[in-house]
């Protein structure tokens, strides 16, 4: 059995962001819940917003689910870093899918994954994609 090459650098940037972002996501999901109306009976946010009780128009509920989309953003990144890792030859797939949820990760709800997530999902993606393997490993 050979030993393949892989894109070890882009694979452990990208896990770290997914973690990170999957951190922040559920931060603010609970964050969203707890502090927005949850631990107060549903009314007790900063405010009436039109929608009811909480955070402006979108309501503690709004808050929370975008932490959810936040984890979800965050569990595809590590996904995609997992296969990136496991199928280095579809780098460049796996390297795009890195790339766009992270920076998507700055709007779904995970706050980019304390910005450090977004940025090393970035290179990580970056490394995915522009990552080649060595001349012998290319003509076995």
């Amino acid at each position: 059995m050979t030993e393949q090459e892989r894109p070890t650098t882009a694979f452990v940037l990208s896990l770290i962001s997914g973690v990170l972002v999957l951190l922040g996501g559920g931060i603010m999901s609970m964050f969203g819940y707890w502090f927005w109306g949850g631990n107060r009976g549903g009314y007790g946010g900063w405010g009436y917003g039109m929608m009811g009780p909480g955070f402006g128009m979108m309501g503690w509920a709004g808050f929370g689910l975008f932490g959810i989309l936040g984890v979800v953003f965050g569990a595809i990144i590590i996904i995609s870093a997992i296969m990136l890792n496991s199928k280095p030859h579809e780098h460049t797939t796996w390297g795009i899918l890195i790339a766009v949820f992270s920076v998507l990760s700055i709007f779904g709800g995970a706050m980019g994954g304390f910005g450090i997530g977004l940025v090393l999902g970035l290179i990580g993606g970056i490394l995915g994609i522009t990552w080649k393997p060595t001349e012998s490993q290319i003509k076995k």
